[in-house]
This record gives C-alpha cells, structure tokens and sequence, in this order.
C-alpha cells in the first residue's frame, strides 16, 4: 500500500521533462528552417537560344531532254553535258538511276557517263578528258537500272557528294553500236535520268 504515492510522484516528474524536449526540438528545427531561408540566390537567364534545319535541295539541268537523237544509225552517238548543283545548305552525296519506256533499244544503246571532260559537245572531246563514272553499259531498264552509286541509305559505292553550294558537270555520252542488226531498226525509248540525294552529315 506504501507504493502508490511513489508512482504519482514520479508520473508527475516524467511529464515536464518530455515537454521540454519537444520544446527544444521544435525551436531547433525553427532555428535550421530560419538559416535556409536565410541563404543569399540569384539566377541569370540565357534567352534567345534559336534552331534552324538545313536544307538539301539537288538540282539538275537541263530538267528534260538533256540528251537526244533522231534518226539514229549503227555508230551514231550523242554527247551532252548535265550539270548537278548542291543548292541547298549542307553536304550531300547523290545517286543516279534511269529508267527507260522498254528494254530491247535501252540495252542495245550504250551509255557512258563521264566526270571532269573539258569539251562535252563531240565524241572526240568526250573521249579526250575526263573519268568514267558509270558505263559503257544500258542506257537503262524499265525496272530502272542503277547508273551512279546507289540511291539505298548510307555511303555506297560510287556515290558523288556535293558541298554545299557545289556543283559538277557529267558528261553523257550515248551510242547505237556499229554491229547493232536490223532488228533495232525503227525502234524508240526514252530515258529519265533520276538524281536521288541524301545528307552526309549523321549518315555514315
């Protein structure tokens, strides 16, 4: 019976002294949260931070009829220069590729293209300068035949690039072959030359 009055007793001491630590732990926590905001900041902007897309724009002239011939006999041939140009503004590499309206006078006739001739106007000037790029082979194919490089992604062989702003000339030289047999006589096709371009920037 003597116990009692001294669980009461310390009760009461227990009590004040858990009050004063929540006490001081609030005022602590106070005094951390009053120093942050205290920190000195600032910010500095950068502004007007532009982007602009290249362009890649392949031209090619003349844009029809580049190379013609009427009438033509076993070794007769026609030569004609086409220019390529790089008008837009990053690098590019293109492809060329023909395809014809039929296949018998389009494998018959034999095309060369050249790069670098001096005089693309006659036989004697194409032969004269310049380095093959493509032939003598078809003039092209109806399924369309690869002449330069290669229009699939990527760096092919015998593709051409262009920086931009550059240009080059091909020269064209096509030819009915002397021993063609008189199954070609009264026979036509018509080619389009197809100039297929890509970036080289990110295009191994």
């Amino acid at each position: 019976m003597t116990s009692s009055p001294i669980t009461r007793r310390r009760k009461r001491w227990i009590l004040p002294v858990a009050l004063a630590g929540a006490a001081a732990l609030i005022g602590t926590v106070g005094f951390l949260s009053g120093g942050v905001n205290a920190l000195f900041t600032d910010s500095d902007p950068v502004g007007a931070n532009s982007f602009t897309t290249g362009t890649l724009n392949l031209t090619a002239s003349p844009a029809s009829s580049a190379i013609n011939y009427v009438n033509m006999v076993p070794g007769d041939t026609a030569t004609q220069p086409l220019s390529v140009a790089n008008g837009g503004s990053t690098p590019l590499r293109y492809a060329v590729r023909s395809t014809t309206t039929e296949d018998v006078l389009g494998a018959q006739l034999d095309l060369t293209v050249k790069s670098g001739v001096a005089s693309c106007t006659t036989t004697a000037g194409f032969n004269a300068t310049g380095t093959v790029i493509y032939g003598p082979g078809d003039l092209g194919s109806v399924a369309t035949a690869n002449l330069v490089g290669s229009a699939a992604a990527g760096a092919n062989p015998g593709d051409r690039t262009l920086a931009a702003g550059a240009g080059e000339t091909l020269c064209f030289h096509v030819e009915l072959p002397v021993g063609s047999s008189n199954s070609f006589q009264g026979l036509s096709t018509t080619a389009t030359f197809q100039f297929i371009s890509e970036q080289t920037a990110n295009n191994p």
